[in-house]
């Protein structure tokens, strides 16, 4: 049983309740001297904590994903085991398994859509990752079979795994609701961890010596995918969406590369690289490099191309408050910059999934299918 099952959390919840029946019975037993009946309450004791602190983990983890796997709880290694060919003409992108929607006729592809779980690998930077691409019930009609789709790419906060878009933050559910309700166009979803070299926090930068994920963002994924499925290969064909480490790394892909997608959401997203042990030495030494990686500074001293973006905070719960609305006011044309402020909402998944809906619909219509 996984991580995230029910039957998991079930269990543990069972666990914990006999536990503390067992020790409201047992106690007056226990009660006495002596080192037996000492080791017996400090042991039930001990148990029954640890199984309420498991079962309230379990909970936690099942509600906000921090974990999606008890190899991502334990930090194990997670390598697919798939062979991809780098030579001339190999496959970019390899299918490893395919999962219908939770929607209503979800098992046929044509009605529910598809999820497939597929590895990139990088022509430029070399990196390969895993990533889960969302395909609509359009991309499977007959009449839409000669049609493009505009896509996205969506990015996890760090150190969150690419399940955590699909299952807390439910982005293909969403995605396919909005769609039917009429509210966006079908729309192709690749979302992944913006850590393509995990443990490390490479912030969507090219690391001198070390991993091009920049590179793997703004210019090896999309044409992986445009090569893959049908995605056009134009700006307008292309978005990206992220929160937090994935809002941040949205915006700044974007905002770099505007020769290559034309509107980003950063959801809860900061504005300049981080620096601490996650991330390592990311620039160095490089000024030029650590400034280019401030996305005030950029706005201020880089050209903006033609891009739309939309950031989002909260007047109480987020910190990104303050330099959110220098991001707004630092936008200048021909870019355009549209927000969502709340009156309330941390930097939580609840938050998050109060602005995604509109998130996605608002990306939706700055993209072309064509």
């Amino acid at each position: 049983m996984g991580l995230t099952s029910n039957k998991v959390l079930a269990l543990a919840i069972l666990v914990a309740v006999l536990l503390f029946v067992a020790t409201i019975w047992a106690w007056p037993r226990l009660a006495r001297r002596g080192w037996r009946a000492v080791t017996g309450r400090i042991g039930l004791l001990l148990a029954t904590q640890l199984a309420l602190f498991a079962a309230v983990g379990l909970a936690a983890n099942n509600s906000f994903l921090f974990y999606g796997s008890w190899s991502d709880l334990f930090g194990q290694k997670q390598d697919l085991g798939v062979v991809v060919d780098h030579s001339a003409g190999g496959e970019r992108i390899k299918v490893v398994e395919k999962q219908k929607l939770d929607v209503p006729g979800g098992s046929r592809p044509a009605t529910g859509g598809q999820i497939q779980k597929v590895v990139i690998a990088g022509e430029k930077s070399k990196i390969d990752s895993p990533a889960y691409v969302y395909l609509p019930p359009e991309y499977f009609q007959a009449k839409y079979a000669k049609s493009t789709f505009p896509a996205s790419v969506v990015l996890t906060g760090y150190p969150g795994t690419a399940e955590n878009l699909l299952k807390g933050l439910k982005y293909p559910r969403t995605a396919y609701q909005q769609s039917k309700d009429g509210r966006m166009q079908p729309m192709i979803l690749i979302m992944l961890r913006p850590t393509v070299a995990p443990p490390r926090d490479t912030e969507c930068v090219n690391i001198p010596g070390g991993p091009q994920t920049e590179t793997f963002f703004a210019k090896d994924l999309p044409k992986a995918v445009s090569e893959t499925y049908r995605v056009g290969t134009k700006p307008r064909n292309w978005g990206l969406i992220g929160n937090s480490t994935g809002g941040y790394c949205a915006l700044k892909i974007a905002l770099h590369h505007p020769e290559r997608f034309a509107a980003s959401a950063g959801i809860s997203a900061y504005y300049k690289a981080a620096d601490d042990p996650t991330t390592g030495d990311l620039f160095h030494g490089s000024k030029k490099a650590k400034n280019r990686a401030n996305l005030l500074w950029s706005l201020d001293h880089l050209p903006q191309g033609k891009s739309s973006f939309l950031v989002t905070t909260s007047k109480e719960g987020e910190g990104n408050l303050k330099p959110t609305l220098q991001f707004i006011d630092k936008v200048k044309p021909p870019a355009r910059v549209s927000s969502i402020t709340l009156d309330s909402g941390g930097h939580n998944f609840n938050t998050w999934r109060r602005e995604i809906p509109p998130a996605l619909v608002w990306i939706s219509g700055r993209l072309s299918a064509s």
